[in-house]
């Protein structure tokens, strides 16, 4: 921020309250906005945002860093991320490690961090009157952390966890391909996830240098680490064990974690600076800002401020004359097909008045008539375009042009670069018309001034994310989301300005494909491939020839591409009648019902928006009749989106959007945004839908692109892939995605035109209006939808969705494996039926069961055992929202009959801690429930989701969260200890479980034994009697793979060794690892799953839902 020095005054210390500052003028915000904000800068330097909000129901808290992992030492690449996991470890106000997370879990909370390039950001959330104590746990963080030497191992085990979640991952893949490929020397080039490896080598290093030079440069003193001499920390960690200076299978890591972990500590002594801090911190208190400013001063104020710049900037471009110019060759791992046109950028927080790379990404990617996309699409190259600015750090970012291109696109894609520069030269030479600018400026002006409430932990974030712009303090809230007009201080100069920068020779491209694509694209070519090192992406880069530089500095020549029009989107009415409301309705009333559709409605009576939403589903018994209508349905909506495409495109800019997409029982419209035009778009809407002519050359588009994105949902996380295979083995009418993908090639135009009329002449139409619209326009549109549509009616229990049941007693598994041959991890989804939904006390025990459950699976199966990244214990509803269960999901490098072991375990163990849980304890979990389900929906979209699901499920029981908070008051401990021990316990005899396992197929990295590794030592000793033999023990451990053995003696003996390293495949012959010949297996008798469908169709199925409570609104609605 601005410093304004005569708009602060200081609070001076008051008993245990510490002395801070605070900014005394009034900090602009929406005028949506009944909270009540404070800007505080404490003694310390930290700066906070506190924020009072009278109707809060559940508090938040961020605190962000401006250290991210550029600030990483070189040789510990990762250690700010490692720094963000093992803080959480414990402190030394509250020493136990999971103390936080159990304390909020109890509290309806939850918490999170990131580490991104240049902040670290911790965040929380948890119910308002659990702050204060929350808060205390939460800062302890940043001035006593004990970074507990018993957690360092498992920590370092999950970071390396999270970053072999990654390493099929396209995204990270090319994001740090780009890292890579910069200047040398650059810092933007830093490997920020980190790994084990990269965490330890510097131990491992400096283990073999002390053995060499006979000195031990860390010690243990008094049971904690010390640097020279003097404790790092107030008071002593818990003490490492007896053995762990030798074993790094110790939970301290031996030496190797000891040193890993003293360096870690001198890191953040080092970068963690009270003066780098920025807090929000969202609530409830009796004394608004007052008492939350106090709080926050007490609370922060211990955090030391070491004297380091405040918001550390680097303004030096990772792109040099080497990197400009370029065109680089990425292979994926997924079937995908795109080009990015990035050039370096000015970094814009200083530009926050008038945002230049807002105004540019606004033209390169507008879709309407006369844009880039819109002439790419004509060419039949592109499915989706991007643009848009990105602060990389803090002093330097990157405008990029993101197109995702159809087969022709990528067969074509110089002319899809080309026209990038012939759309970016048609800027240049035009008239820049202000009104682009002030319509951008109304937009934005307009979204602000009816910005919605989001949840508290969310905003919490964004504003520390915030903080740190260079705006006066009270534009802090306002400056990021709004956009000026063109004035005399700039705006028109700093576009031109970087317009001249976005040419050929100053950007580089990334063509981005598989390999066998690129390969087809340069038949008979030698390519020769690259490696970059932390990811294994493959790619090669080349300088573009001098005609097609020739040809993207021409000026442009492509008639077809235009500036927009005006948006005639942009709401003119934006009256509200606001009414005094004695009570907040819970509920939407029937207004409207017919043998067609039935029509819910409310009309908004908290938010007072101009905004509306919509959502009409359209059930149809030809939706999903058969794989191919399946997939027909699913391209028909996608041919309607296109062919709306560059209408909608300014209603979506102006703040008016629609989605219309497909599911298994028909097709959903839903328009939500300033109900001004609402309607209009509506009707628009409407009748493309019943209308549409389509067009052949964009269904082969379409066809390639769901036959893509199928095919690609296979190569993602596994856990996704089991609970997809979970789902469908608990549904009764489900298509599988094979048999999907074998109907795309051969479906016509002519059959979807068939398919589309046939799918609309019968309908179950269902409607819900919430909002700034009156009970006659929400009538009249539920008219307009009969009128186009011309439906027949047909019964609402005709197209349905039911689940599947499982037997009492029954323990079924099915196994398959992970579909990405180099996926290193398998998965575990775990499912437990517990019962219908629709029994009230069932599903209240349920709910309190899963409550209790979800802190302890996380602890257990995540940090203590550390199975994997991915762990979760959740509620699961099954289709139809009838029946419901617990889910337990876990993705790992270990089998997936070890994980549902350790699942079991766990499970069995949860039995003694339900037991001995003591009253209070159990109490705070009700009132934790409690909290959560009558926690108030913070603005229209969530209002409308919550009654949404209760009319599309059938059920219509919109009080549920309310009574079921009620009927909490009546819950025993006797009451969940029952429902656990006969439907969750291993040992019941009534407990229905189905497992999913997903094994992966990699096949581990060769390991080489201990004894070929001696048998290798003592080849070298008499051939190189002046090297240490034994030094790969400390490089390396006892459990290595024969790639880093080898890599580690290449290193050694240089090109006079490769005679010896010949010699290592014998040895490991000679000498095999020895592999335990114990296959672990499931206890009891668990029924492996052979035939699916004779599995399936031997399950009972779910009743039909029905209305569980008669509402009688009509005639007329009572509200």
């Amino acid at each position: 921020m601005l410093a304004q020095d005569n708009a602060w005054s200081t609070r001076p210390k008051k008993d245990k309250i510490p002395s801070y500052s605070f900014f005394t003028q009034p900090i602009e915000r929406s005028q949506q906005d009944d909270r009540e904000y404070r800007l505080v800068k404490l003694e310390n330097g930290l700066e906070a945002m506190v924020v009072h909000d009278p109707k809060a129901e559940v508090a938040a808290a961020s605190l962000d860093v401006a250290v991210g992992h550029l600030s990483d030492p070189a040789d510990m690449p990762g250690l700010a991320h490692f720094c963000e996991h093992l803080l959480f470890m414990g402190t030394e106000l509250f020493p136990r490690e999971n103390e936080y997370s159990e304390y909020l879990a109890k509290n309806n909370g939850s918490s999170n961090a990131y580490t991104s390039v240049m902040n670290t950001n911790y965040h929380f959330q948890v119910a308002t009157p659990a702050l204060s104590q929350a808060l205390a746990h939460f800062a302890a963080f940043f001035h006593c952390p004990l970074f507990d030497a018993s957690c360092t191992m498992r920590e370092l085990n999950a970071v390396d966890s999270e970053n072999k979640k990654n390493l099929q991952n396209d995204m990270w893949r090319i994001f740090q391909l780009n890292k890579h490929l910069s200047k040398e020397g650059h810092v933007w080039s830093k490997f920020g996830t980190g790994n084990q490896q990269s965490l330890t080598q510097a131990a491992r290093d400096l283990k073999a240098r002390n053995k060499v030079n006979g000195v031990n440069g860390t010690h243990v003193v008094n049971g904690n680490l010390s640097v020279n001499g003097s404790a790092t920390l107030r008071s002593p960690s818990p003490s490492p064990s007896t053995s762990s200076a030798t074993s790094e299978t110790e939970a301290d890591g031996g030496f190797i974690g000891q040193e890993t972990r003293r360096r870690l500590i001198e890191w953040w002594r080092e970068e963690y600076c009270a003066g780098r801090m920025r807090l929000c911190v969202i609530g409830k208190v009796a004394e608004p800002v007052e008492e939350l400013s106090d709080l926050v001063a007490t609370l922060f104020s211990p955090i030391q401020n070491r004297g380091k710049e405040s918001l550390p900037r680097n303004d030096d471009h990772p792109f040099g004359s080497n990197e400009k110019g370029t065109l680089v060759s990425v292979q994926t791992i997924m079937d995908l097909h795109a080009v990015e046109v990035s050039f370096p950028m000015e970094y814009q927080a200083p530009l926050w008045r008038h945002k230049p790379a807002n105004f540019l990404a606004h033209l390169v990617g507008h879709e309407g008539p006369g844009s880039l996309t819109s002439y790419l699409k004509k060419q039949g190259w592109l499915t989706y375009l991007s643009a848009g600015g990105q602060n990389l750090a803090r002093g330097f970012g990157m405008f990029k042009v993101t197109i995702h291109l159809t087969q022709a696109g990528f067969q074509n894609y110089r002319q899809v670069v080309s026209a990038v520069f012939k759309y970016l030269s048609l800027l240049r030479s035009s008239e820049l018309s202000p009104r682009h600018q002030s319509e951008i400026a109304k937009i934005n002006s307009i979204r602000f001034r009816f910005q919605e409430k989001r949840r508290p932990e969310d905003y919490a974030v964004w504003v520390t994310e915030h903080l740190s712009w260079p705006v006066p303090p009270n534009l802090v809230l306002s400056a990021p989301p709004q956009v000026w007009e063109w004035d005399n201080t700039g705006g028109e100069k700093d576009v031109r300005h970087m317009l001249e920068s976005l040419k050929i020779d100053q950007g580089r491209v990334t063509l981005m494909a598989k390999k066998e694509e690129h390969a087809k694209l340069r038949e008979g070519e030698n390519m020769v491939w690259e490696k970059e090192p932390w990811y294994g992406t493959e790619y090669r880069v080349e300088r573009w020839d001098e005609d097609f530089v020739r040809q993207a500095q021409r000026e442009n020549d492509i008639q077809e591409l235009y500036l927009p029009g005006p948006n005639k989107f942009i709401p003119t009415n934006l009256e509200v009648e606001k009414r005094d409301v004695a009570e907040v309705q819970k509920r939407p009333h029937l207004i409207r019902q017919t043998d067609l559709s039935t029509l819910w409605y409310k009309k908004d009576d908290q938010f007072w928006t101009p905004k509306a939403r919509l959502v009409m589903e359209l059930r149809s018994p030809v939706a999903s009749a058969s794989p191919r209508d399946r997939v027909m349905t699913k391209l028909f909506t996608e041919l309607v989106n296109d062919a709306l495409n560059e209408y909608a495109y300014d209603a979506d800019l102006a703040g008016l959007s629609y989605m219309f997409g497909s599911h298994s029982l028909g097709t959903t419209i839903m328009i939500s945004g300033y109900n001004d035009k609402l309607g209009v778009l509506a009707e628009s809407v409407l009748k493309k839908i019943k209308t549409l002519e389509i067009a052949p050359d964009r269904l082969e588009v379409f066809k390639e692109q769901i036959k893509r994105d199928w095919e690609n949902f296979f190569l993602g996380q596994t856990y996704r892939i089991s609970d997809y295979f979970g789902r469908y083995l608990l549904t009764q009418k489900q298509w599988t995605i094979e048999e999907t993908l074998k109907e795309i090639p051969n479906i016509t135009v002519q059959e979807i035109q068939s398919h589309a009329s046939a799918l609309l002449s019968q309908l179950n139409i269902q409607m819900l209006v919430t909002g700034n619209m009156y009970k006659d326009e929400a009538i009249q549109m539920a008219q307009m939808a009969e009128d186009i549509l011309k439906a027949k009616p047909i019964p609402p229990n005709e197209v349905i969705d039911r689940a599947l049941i499982l037997p009492e007693g029954s323990n079924y598994v099915w196994s398959a494996l992970v579909p990405n041959p180099n996926e290193p991890n398998s998965s575990l989804t775990y499912f437990l039926h517990l019962g219908k939904l629709t029994d009230p006390k069932e599903r209240v025990v349920g709910s309190l069961l899963v409550q209790i459950l979800s802190e302890p699976a996380f602890n257990v199966l995540r940090t203590q055992e550390q199975l994997g990244y991915i762990v979760s214990c959740s509620s699961w509803n099954l289709a139809g929202e009838g029946q419901r269960g617990i889910r337990i999901i876990v993705q790992s490098e270990r089998e997936p009959v070890h994980l549902e072991r350790r699942v079991e375990a766990f499970l069995g163990g949860m039995k003694s801690e339900i037991e001995k849980m003591a009253p209070e304890v159990f109490e705070e979990h009700k009132s934790g429930l409690r909290q959560k389900w009558t926690e108030a929906v913070k603005n229209l979209s969530e209002e409308a989701s919550r009654y949404w699901t209760h009319i599309d499920s059938g059920y219509l029981d919109f009080l549920r969260r309310w009574n079921d908070a009620n009927a909490l008051t009546e819950i025993t401990k006797t009451d969940v200890l029952d429902l656990f021990l006969s439907r969750v316990h291993p040992s019941s005899s009534r407990r229905s479980k189905l497992s999913v396992h997903l094994k992966s197929r990699k096949p581990r990295p060769p390991r080489i034994s201990v004894a070929a590794a001696e048998a290798f030592a003592d080849l070298v000793k008499p051939a190189k009697p002046t090297v240490d033999a034994d030094g790969w023990r400390d490089a390396l451990g006892e459990t290595m793979t024969a790639a880093d053995f080898a890599k580690y003696w290449a290193g050694i003996l240089g090109d006079d060794g490769k005679t010896l390293l010949e010699k290592i495949p014998a040895l490991m012959v000679q000498h095999p690892v020895i592999e335990s010949s114990v296959q672990e297996t499931l206890e009891g008798q668990p029924t492996y799953i052979e035939d699916i469908q004779a599995y399936k169709s031997a399950l009972p199925i779910s009743e039909e839902p029905a209305p569980l409570v008669e509402w009688n609104d009509l005639p007329i609605a009572k509200f």
